[in-house]
């Protein structure tokens, strides 16, 4: 159980509500993640809780939003100031493996809710998620074909759909062993295999 302030701000107590979700979301499947649970673990009542979050959808909602927001922000400045489109594909793919690493709750919370059938706000802000971080892709994919770093027959969203589903199998590997650090140890011989195949022959 966490011991957290009770005269926290609005935004701050969202905040930590979102944060304590993920704390717990990286040692048990997040399905089974109660509201009771996370007051528990903040230290609340439910009563406190529900003052900030009409429910636990709207609680899953703000979660994905994090996610979303905290992950693209990293991805962009970790490309930042990098001339090579290649190398920039690179530093986001390793950076990415850094905040899986860095938020073990975050991939079980993600696959979880793109496995539901029904759309919910959080299903679909993940997709949303997946959308946004497919054009940046691309977008560096058109780059280095330009540059010659990349074939120019190269399928751009193929090559945007393999590196994002590397990532997702990465971090399948690393839940299934019980160790997700692993793949910090993984990703950079994977990517390695990844260049190779999109890279230009020339």
């Amino acid at each position: 159980m966490n011991k957290r302030p009770k005269n926290l701000s609005a935004d701050a107590r969202r905040s930590a509500t979102v944060e304590s979700v993920i704390q717990l979301a990286g040692s048990q499947n997040p399905s089974e993640i109660t509201t009771a649970a996370i007051a528990k673990h903040m230290n609340l009542t439910q009563g406190a809780l529900f003052r900030h979050f009409p429910n636990k959808e709207a609680i899953w909602e703000a979660v994905m939003g994090w996610v979303a927001e905290r992950l693209l922000d990293r991805i962009d400045r970790s490309a930042q100031g990098i001339e090579s489109p290649l190398a920039a594909m690179e530093a986001i793919f390793m950076t990415h493996v850094e905040f899986v690493a860095d938020h073990p709750g975050v991939p079980r919370m993600m696959f979880g809710e793109l496995q539901r059938a029904e759309s919910t706000p959080a299903k679909r802000m993940v997709q949303t998620l997946l959308q946004r971080y497919g054009q940046r892709l691309n977008q560096l994919i058109d780059d280095g074909k330009s540059r010659g770093e990349l074939s120019s027959t190269l399928d751009n969203d193929a090559a945007s759909t393999l590196f994002i589903g590397t990532i997702q199998g990465l971090i399948m590997q690393s839940l299934l062993s019980g160790d997700v650090q692993r793949i910090r140890h993984d990703a950079p011989r994977v990517f390695a295999i990844y260049r190779r195949g999109i890279g230009s022959n020339l």
